[in-house]
């Protein structure tokens, strides 16, 4: 699937947003980022800046973001839980702006919890290698 530019930028912004929302990034967070970055397309000056800058920069909005595609949607969604969990207990800011972007672009709240419940059994297995947007582009 090509992704819209737009839809790239979102993607990554989105997960800025959450690893924002609890206060700190941890390095299985940044590792996350740097490698869905990386995939988007974005330049590594690019993202290593913006990762270092992250906790001070107020100018982030943290709106719910609609996607192009439900697909993308619920990729991001996924990586963006991939992400909360990346440091075992995820802040409930980090659920609830998800789960408000998940709302935002149609996904429903049974699939948004069956997510949650998947990812963490993944996570007990894996962590931090199962990206979903691999699967998507």
């Amino acid at each position: 699937m090509e992704l819209t530019l737009l839809d790239r930028s979102n993607y990554l912004k989105g997960l800025l947003v959450v690893a924002k929302k609890d206060n700190q990034l941890s390095e299985p967070e940044k590792k996350i980022i740097k490698g869905i970055a990386k995939r988007l397309g974005f330049a590594t000056d690019f993202y290593e800046d913006t990762i270092r800058g992250l906790l001070a920069n107020k100018y982030i909005s943290e709106n719910p973001i609609k996607f192009s595609d439900t697909k993308v949607a619920e990729s991001f969604v996924t990586d963006g839980l991939n992400l909360a969990f990346a440091d075992d207990l995820p802040a409930e800011k980090e659920i609830d702006w998800l789960r408000s972007t998940a709302s935002l672009n149609n996904l429903n709240d049974d699939w948004f919890n069956i997510k949650i419940k998947s990812t963490k059994e993944i996570l007990k297995s894996k962590p931090g290698d199962d990206i979903t947007l691999f699967s998507i582009i």
